[in-house]
């Protein structure tokens, strides 16, 4: 199974000791509360479910970025004619839903984004057990289409790769937080390992049969093809497969030669494969990624891991993967973060707790004992500090050392 795997039980799976209840009741979750967006009612005990009104569904929210432009965001149907899916039938090649997020000009009369897509979020309430009307989509703060801020440099890129069972909004709270101090992420559904629906309406949901189980190689080689339709995107040319127009100025706007890329659990992993073998990315950040399989080609370039449950003292994967950096490196750990806490689960998940009825201890499991407030701020702190120094070469000493700002978060020797 692989680190963070979400497998989505029922509830009525046998729970015989406080262990297992708890791991079981975790696994229940996983789907859906890696998606930051259903309220699973089945820990709301006997009482709730016997009410017989329907709650009504719970309305989430995400943190506003911190930095001085607007945001706006762009879907993209990707499909990869060089690679043909088994899964999807004969014929058919690798499709993959991706988004682009930007800073923006002016974002009067452009929409926020759904967090994810209503049916998307229905198929992974349904996969899970959950009424399909549990939570109302979350809302982010990219505005669809908005026109890209003008400027006189092309825009840096960071590329996002998700963790298992989950998809490409997981980690909205890095991601627009980064848009809007200048940069232009992509964050992509690895196809058949994620909740994503496409726009003719096909809703696809993660696979669960080990025989198309796909590793971090399968995602980087997904990155791989991405990076690809980025140089598109530079050289003035809309990969999209339907012919969608992109937003007002984004064309031609992205400079090919600062590439970065991070990625949660798995994605963390094939941040690091995709490195090795592809030069084009210039730094990557691993948010907890396991490295297994063992990740043990040298890499000279810079590379940041935030680690939590998958410590080098935990993990000797991780830890081999430490000796072959050649390059500037850094390990820190956020003081009682788990596993999800570098991402919107830690600021979602606590959203959910009275409204589910999950008592301290189930809340705990979730997030650990890291404050969700000062889980967002390192989350949009350290990644942005990582991006500036090694894309943009600025300044600053948030990655010197310890900081009397961030008392939580301890630089690994």
């Amino acid at each position: 199974m692989p680190a963070n795997s979400t497998s989505t039980q029922r509830r009525s799976t046998p729970e015989t000791t406080p262990g297992r209840k708890a791991l079981t009741r975790r696994r229940l979750l996983g789907g859906a509360l890696a998606a930051g967006a259903a309220v699973p009612l089945g820990l709301a005990g006997a009482a709730r479910a016997a009410a017989s009104a329907a709650p009504a569904p719970a309305r989430l929210v995400l943190p506003a970025p911190t930095g001085p432009y607007p945001v706006g965001t762009v879907a993209l149907h990707l499909v990869d004619t060089a690679r043909p899916d088994p899964v999807a039938g004969p014929g058919r090649h690798r499709e993959l839903m991706a988004s682009v997020w930007y800073p923006a000009r002016d974002v009067h009369g452009y929409p926020r984004a759904p967090w994810m897509s209503a049916g998307a979020l229905r198929e992974l309430l349904a996969s899970a057990g959950f009424p399909v009307d549990a939570a109302q989509v979350p809302l982010a703060y990219g505005h669809q289409s908005a026109p890209v801020r003008r400027g006189d440099r092309d825009l840096p890129v960071v590329v996002f790769s998700h963790g298992a069972h989950s998809h490409r909004a997981d980690h909205t709270v890095v991601v627009q937080e980064l848009a809007g101090h200048g940069y232009v992420v992509v964050t992509v559904d690895h196809t058949h390992d994620a909740f994503t629906e496409f726009p003719d309406g096909r809703i696809l949901a993660p696979l669960r049969d080990p025989q198309h189980a796909m590793g971090p190689a399968d995602f980087a080689a997904d990155i791989r093809f991405v990076l690809d339709r980025v140089g598109d995107l530079a050289a003035g040319r809309s990969p999209d497969a339907g012919g969608r127009p992109l937003p007002t100025g984004l064309a031609g706007r992205i400079d090919p030669r600062r590439i970065g890329m991070f990625g949660w659990s798995k994605g963390g992993t094939a941040t690091a494969r995709l490195m090795l073998d592809d030069p084009r990315v210039r730094a990557g950040l691993s948010l907890d990624g396991p490295m297994l399989p063992a990740v043990t080609g040298e890499l000279d370039r810079p590379f940041m891991m935030m680690t939590a449950q998958f410590t080098r003292a935990a993990e000797p994967g991780v830890a081999e993967f430490w000796t072959h950096l050649r390059g500037w490196r850094l390990d820190i750990r956020a003081e009682g973060a788990v596993h999800a806490s570098y991402g919107d689960n830690q600021v979602l998940v606590p959203q959910l707790a009275e409204a589910v009825g999950m008592s301290d201890e189930e809340l705990r499991g979730w997030i650990g004992t890291l404050d969700p407030a000062r889980a967002v701020r390192i989350q949009q702190a350290y990644p942005l500090a990582f991006f500036d120094r090694h894309l943009r070469h600025r300044g600053g000493h948030l990655l010197d050392g310890p900081s009397r700002a961030f008392p939580e978060v301890t630089f690994l020797p």
